[in-house]
């Protein structure tokens, strides 16, 4: 595995393959969350709403991106993290997730990052700050 600190500046981490939006993600989600907004949970609610169907919770996938720092745990911690929320995940959705290396300074690396639908659908675009641990 490559460590962060062995990365530079235009490097990307590898990609992150979700699977399957699922409906059992979302109620579980609602549930820790405390987010019981019907239009991630009931198609019916989603519909009346106008929507094409139910969506998945923002942050649910916003969450999801920090997946692509979860092997380098170890060597530092997400610092900082924002994100702008470009478009909605559906149900069934195959989500992808992307980070490449804008910035070195010092300990902290900087990344932009992404979340792309199966059609290359930019659902959340954003910025990471790690941290690296100091010996």
């Amino acid at each position: 595995m490559t460590t962060l600190q062995s990365i530079h500046i235009g490097d990307t981490l590898p990609p992150v393959e979700l699977a399957p939006v699922s409906r059992i993600d979302l109620i579980k989600y609602a549930g820790a969350s405390g987010d019981y907004n019907p239009i991630h949970t009931i198609d019916e609610e989603a519909l009346k709403l106008g929507l094409p169907g139910i969506i998945a919770h923002g942050m649910w996938t916003m969450g999801n991106v920090s997946k692509l720092f979860t092997p380098h745990y170890e060597e530092g911690f997400i610092k900082d993290y924002t994100v702008r929320f470009k478009g909605m995940v559906m149900l069934n959705d195959m989500i992808t997730l992307r980070a490449k290396m804008v910035d070195k300074k010092d300990n902290s690396l900087h990344f932009t990052v992404t979340a792309t639908n199966q059609v290359e659908k930019t659902v959340i675009e954003g910025k990471v700050v790690f941290e690296l641990l100091t010996s």
